[in-house]
């Protein structure tokens, strides 16, 4: 009976019990496409990721993330709770702040994880394509139809909803406050429907009002279609908003730098730490990082 390692952690957090929870298996290589997604509908989180031989030189492993309903190219907390752990297991003897590169079906991955005595690692990954935007966005009133919010809460004027990614398609919906943003009741239907449409894996709400004393954004995330009802902490997402929010900055060049809390809604806050580079008016680099905790580990059964 072939038994696989893993261990669950929980990322973008420094408390266990709080942010986004994430399973990594270890030693992947001889599982099958079809056995991968059997165990992530297993562990039911929003990501399950799969430790590989890297086939690329440059890069330290191969990383492959699953939904419970589909694979992901490219994922933030997976590869941010990755990196914290394989910087723990496997590199144990290094200093207190190591760069590595993770293969991931959308590229190479750049990261850099720093560890100290007491404190739980932090991980920073750079994303392997810069932002871009995709199909035009729904009109107004199909959005807070999807979301249950009347349309007077979505924002449309500086800011308005659109599709943007680093490698993963998301739907930025900016709405008024907070208050609004507890308000949503998803109609799950409509919202899959919706995100067909405009070519997005999921829905990003976000608004600058926000809680944490150090917060820029506050944020929820929905993905029906990919078995994810509500994500406590979405790196991709994060990213995507980053990437939108950058190129749309008046300053043609500098470090850009947003925090974002998300999960609030759902008991598991999280904390996102964005950053965006701009030179001539063009943005060069974009990058999320936080902390990750270890919560459990033990051994799995490999499925037929």
């Amino acid at each position: 009976m072939t038994q696989l390692r893993f261990y669950t952690l929980d990322v973008f957090t420094d408390r266990p019990y709080t942010g986004n929870p994430l399973a990594v298996v270890l030693e992947a290589d001889g599982v099958s496409d079809a056995q991968m997604q059997t165990i992530a509908r297993e562990f039911n989180l929003s990501e399950t990721v799969f430790v590989q031989q890297a086939s690329q030189d440059a890069a330290l492993v191969k990383l492959r993330i699953f939904t419970p309903a589909r694979e992901l190219p490219f994922a933030g907390h997976p590869t941010v709770g990755a990196a914290c752990l394989l910087a723990d297991l496997m590199l144990a003897q290094a200093s207190n702040e190591i760069e590595f590169v993770l293969e991931e079906n959308v590229g190479p991955v750049p990261v850099k994880v720093r560890r100290g005595p007491g404190i739980p690692p932090f991980a920073q990954l750079t994303t392997a394509r810069l932002p871009e935007y995709g199909a035009p966005a729904p009109g107004i009133g199909e959005i807070a139809k999807a979301l249950g919010l009347p349309e007077n809460e979505i924002i449309r004027d500086k800011d308005k909803p659109r599709v943007a990614s680093c490698g993963v398609p998301f739907l930025l919906v900016p709405v008024t406050d907070m208050a609004a943003l507890s308000r949503v009741r998803l109609d799950a239907a409509a919202c899959n429907a919706l995100l067909h449409t405009c070519g997005a894996g999921g829905a990003f709400l976000y608004t600058d009002d926000t809680e944490h004393e150090d917060a820029n954004i506050r944020a929820r995330m929905f993905a029906p279609e990919m078995g994810i009802a509500e994500d406590p902490a979405t790196g991709g997402a994060a990213v995507a908003l980053a990437g939108a929010l950058a190129m749309e900055h008046a300053s043609p060049d500098g470090q850009l730098a947003w925090l974002i809390e998300q999960g609030v809604e759902m008991g598991r806050p999280s904390l996102l730490y964005t950053e965006a580079d701009k030179r001539d008016g063009k943005v060069t680099a974009v990058r999320v990082g936080g902390n990750a905790v270890r919560v459990s580990e033990g051994s799995l059964v490999l499925p037929d």
